[in-house]
């Protein structure tokens, strides 16, 4: 275990954020303030729950002497990780240990992973490579009481409309018989179990696989691996397609058809001189594709399949999402990615809130100025980097940045 756990802290704490990152419901600004009585807020919360079927029973236990934890507030309002780079992150989370662990789990339980593709079409790495950066298959699933962070959070300003169900979702997996109350120990945000989910996600999609009548994705490994592959499937995963490959690309292309908006041919990116990272030449055929460029076109390259956008939806980070899958990648076999054709300028926190200023100033939607190079960001500096006649692969350079500031 010493040998992975700083991996394991910074993961955790990377990882334990991402519901932020995986919800769409907007939130008020991380300075607004809360005001009424906690206590007054978790009375009519109950009262709620009775109206919504959840027993008075499980009321008592889960909600009795729940309180507001102010460190929970403070989490949820920190400075963020995702802004480090492609491969600073993956350097950091896709380790040894994990690439090495990860097949041999999957020989342990091949016989689940072969029901599991079976039933769900979801290979076997793609679930692992989760299960190693949500919770180090396991070990690391948090040390919070899920409900007093989801009370806590859910009572607070910035952001009810995503806590209020996922709180109400917690009760009802304990009605339903899946945990007791004392069992939900977790993340900071109210995840749970050994691949992270929120309590709507494993009411939901939570699988019994062992037959024990119960939900179990905190001790059941049957249970958190057929879940896992169920909630893939529900969001749109694609039996027998690839998710991500690396590839080698040319030194002059046509970089705005680099986007992950936009999907080519196999053999499109083939005539146009992209190639498998050993050199071999792409498949002739029409499975679509896009070019990722997670740090530009002098840094690492990837054809992202329609399985990737998956990633996207289990969390919408790119750094998260392509760090994720390329864990799965190595996992399945593939070498280390190799860092592309040139030297990259390193983007900070700092510098990418300063571009995101800049950018939102001239009237484009970068989300929010978080210090994280998101999508909508990367669409903007595509757009700038269009119009003053850069290389538009949607990756920001000190000359765009010199050149916006002089605008």
């Amino acid at each position: 275990m010493m040998r992975f756990l700083s991996v394991a802290r910074f993961g955790s704490a990377l990882l334990l954020a991402s519901c932020l990152l995986a919800s769409p419901v907007w939130a008020k600004p991380s300075s607004c303030k809360n005001s009424g009585s906690f206590s007054r807020w978790l009375e009519g919360f109950k009262k709620e729950a009775v109206a919504n079927g959840v027993s008075r029973a499980t009321i008592r236990s889960a909600l009795s002497g729940v309180s507001f934890d102010p460190r929970i507030i403070k989490l949820d309002r920190r400075q963020s990780f995702f802004s480090l780079d492609f491969l600073d992150f993956s350097k950091r989370l896709v380790s040894n240990y994990r690439v090495k662990r990860g097949p041999r789990l999957i020989k342990k339980h091949r016989k689940i992973f072969a029901r599991i593709k079976k039933q769900f079409g979801v290979p076997a790495p793609v679930i692992v490579g989760l299960w190693a950066l949500e919770s180090d298959f396991g070990a690391n699933m948090g040390k919070d009481k899920s409900l007093r962070s989801l009370a806590t959070l859910a009572y607070d300003c910035r952001r009810p409309e995503l806590f209020r169900p996922e709180l109400m979702a917690a009760l009802k997996i304990i009605d339903r018989g899946d945990l007791r109350a004392s069992e939900m120990i977790g993340s900071w945000a109210g995840e749970l179990g050994q691949t992270q989910f929120l309590p709507t996600h494993y009411f939901n999609h939570g699988v019994d696989y062992d037959g024990d009548g119960r939900r179990n994705l905190i001790k059941s490994t049957p249970d958190l691996l057929a879940s896992t592959g169920n909630f893939l499937l529900h969001l749109g995963w694609k039996r027998g397609e690839p998710w991500l490959q690396e590839v080698r690309v040319p030194g002059k292309l046509d970089w705005k058809e680099a986007d992950i908006a936009i999907q080519h041919p196999r053999s499109k990116w083939r005539s146009w001189g992209v190639s498998y990272a050993n050199g071999k030449a792409l498949p002739n055929d029409n499975l679509g594709a896009s070019l990722l460029l997670p740090m530009g076109r002098n840094g690492p390259a990837f054809l992202a399949y329609s399985n990737f956008k998956i990633y996207l939806e289990w969390n919408h980070s790119l750094v998260y999402a392509t760090t994720a899958a390329y864990l799965g990648t190595r996992i399945a076999g593939a070498p280390p990615v190799g860092r592309g054709r040139g030297s990259v300028a390193k983007f900070g926190y700092k510098e990418v809130r300063q571009l995101q200023s800049l950018l939102t100033r001239r009237g484009h939607d970068v989300g929010s100025v978080d210090g994280k190079l998101g999508v909508k960001t990367r669409s903007a500096v595509k757009a700038e980097q269009t119009k003053l006649g850069l290389p538009a692969d949607s990756y920001p350079t000190p000359e765009l940045l010199n050149r916006l500031r002089r605008r």
